[in-house]
């Protein structure tokens, strides 16, 4: 290939990762659901008629992203080549062959060039109900957890399949809200198909194959050569969750060979009977993501640089397997990071942060208006994140969603939502882990309902018993606290009951620190007091 041809093709992939990038901006401007819209919490992509995903939008998390990367396959095996058309959008939320759990919404659509099948655009996203007991742990089965959409068409040929539109509006609480998710969805992919057309069409392109054997050819040698500089060998890794009524063992070993890497989770404790199980795809999503921090952070994220991670596992918390519950599969899930890089930081040593809060503190608000008074009903969902664990070099980010990605959602956005306000959020002073480098901070978050008003909440809490551990010498993070105004313990996990008056207060746990925390300097630690992040109190 010559000097031009290759600029040309350079030019040209970069062209097609800002076509996904206004894919998923699509979505979050025309999402109803504020976990989309305010957060982020989406995936977008494009993927050849192989089903190999070709690029991602940066906008988006690691567990959409990693397992839509695997989920168009399941629609190719699911939907024949025949039965595709222009205008078709298909999707799911099949836990075991989207992202994991009932809320997440994958689309699908096939993008057509001249009656040619040239590529196809995929999308994720977290509506705000599902139906069935809601977003929570208490679930003990997934026919408990919501309504089960397989792969199916959305739409035919630009016509919307109205009976399942009726059908969702019949089993979930906020009806609009979800289905105005759907045709988000099924937009956001549309107009990716809409600029890639216009690509092709000034370039001359009559399919995507010479680009992607480009793509693929340089991320492979890209990542080649980093896994070949790594050290090789195995190293174990063992890591103790909260989990619902009892302590939950997660465990890892990395092995790193000369032209690939190996995650196998043997030894994680077995399959739980509530709904915080986890299926292979989202725990392989952020295991690669992990390694992906780790061997190439800079090589962009595609079907190339995937397959060079494997990921194993036998049935148990982390590999659990149709009818497990799975509502709350991200809990484990953003905690793999952790199990991850606590092996591999045992080849790398003084290269790999400590931990942090890892799962986002979200939670399912409830609202309703007390027995005899007239008032609002709502759904609402507010996505909380607790410390990142320190760097090698540099403090911890503070209530920073590490791994997921998701972005802070503004407390005015959430009080609009529903008859909540929040009254308190704010930095947790001490709770990042001393170091040389300290943690980050947790947060503390105060909400009630209005007058009148009263809420159930689903707690979805981890590291409350079980702190960040630091790393190099670090000391541990804080843990995080759940409880009411009046100082009543509540639970980490399950829906809860806070009365009309009673305010619910969070506080989130802090990141790990790194090193010896004597030799923190005098200068970061009056820092760290002039701007509140320790008290005179400090640890």
């Amino acid at each position: 290939m010559s000097d031009i041809s290759e600029i040309r093709m350079q030019v040209m992939w970069n062209r097609l990762i800002s076509v996904v990038e206004e894919q998923a901006l699509t979505l979050l401007r025309t999402a109803f659901s504020t976990s989309v819209r305010e957060a982020g919490d989406l995936s977008a992509g494009v993927f050849d008629p192989r089903g190999q995903m070709l690029a991602q939008a940066v906008t988006g998390t690691p567990g959409h992203v990693n397992t839509m990367a695997e989920a168009v396959l399941h629609f190719m095996d699911a939907i024949p080549r025949e039965q595709m058309f222009e205008g078709d959008t298909y999707l799911t939320n099949d836990p075991w062959l989207g992202t994991g759990h009932l809320h997440d919404i994958t689309m699908v659509s096939p993008s057509f060039l001249n009656g040619e099948l040239v590529a196809f655009f995929a999308c994720t996203a977290h509506v705000v109900d599902v139906g069935g007991r809601g977003f929570g742990a208490d679930g003990k089965s997934v026919y408990e957890e919501g309504i089960q959409i397989p792969i199916m068409k959305f739409a035919e040929k630009g016509k919307v399949n109205l009976d399942l539109v009726r059908i969702l509006r019949a089993n979930v609480r906020e009806p609009n809200q979800v289905v105005g998710d759907f045709y988000s969805l099924a937009s956001c992919n549309e107009v990716g198909h809409r600029r890639l057309v216009d690509m092709m069409n000034e370039t001359g392109f009559a399919s995507l194959d010479g680009l992607g054997d480009f793509i693929f050819s340089r991320t492979r040698d890209a990542m080649l050569e980093r896994i070949e500089a790594l050290p090789k060998g195995s190293w174990p890794n063992e890591l103790v969750t909260d989990g619902y009524d009892a302590p939950v063992r997660l465990a890892a070993t990395v092995s790193v060979r000369d032209d690939h890497v190996e995650v196998d989770f043997t030894g994680t404790d077995p399959m739980s009977r509530w709904g915080i199980n986890c299926p292979i795809i989202y725990s392989k999503a952020y295991a690669c993501y992990a390694l992906k921090c780790v061997v190439a952070p800079d090589i962009p994220n595609n079907a190339a640089s995937l397959a060079f991670f494997t990921v194993s596992s036998p049935v148990n918390i982390l590999n659990a397997v149709r009818p497990a519950p799975v509502a709350l599969r991200h809990i484990f899930g953003h905690l793999v990071p952790d199990l991850v890089l606590g092996a591999i930081s045992q080849a790398l040593p003084g290269k790999i942060l400590a931990e942090g809060a890892g799962a986002l503190w979200n939670i399912h608000i409830s609202a309703r208006p007390v027995a005899g008074a007239s008032g609002r009903r709502a759904e609402v969902l507010m996505f909380n994140s607790g410390g990142m664990g320190a760097r090698p070099e540099l403090d911890g980010l503070s209530a920073t969603a590490f791994p997921s990605g998701v972005h802070t959602m503004p407390i005015e956005a959430t009080e609009h939502t529903g008859p909540i306000v929040i009254w308190r959020k704010e930095l947790r002073p001490d709770s990042g882990g001393d170091g040389e480098f300290r943690g980050g901070l947790g947060q503390i978050i105060e909400i009630a309902a209005t007058d009148g008003h009263e809420f159930d909440f689903s707690a979805m809490f981890d590291r409350v018993n079980h702190p960040a551990h630091g790393r190099e010498g670090g000391k541990p993070g804080v843990a995080g606290v759940v409880k009411l105004d009046d100082g009543t313990k509540m639970r980490p996990k399950g829906w809860q009951h806070v009365p009309a008056g009673r305010r619910l207060i969070l506080e989130l746990p802090g990141g790990g620190g790194f090193g010896d925390p004597a030799r923190r300097g005098a200068a970061a630690r009056a820092n760290d007091r002039s701007k509140g992040y320790i008290t005179e109190n400090d640890r």
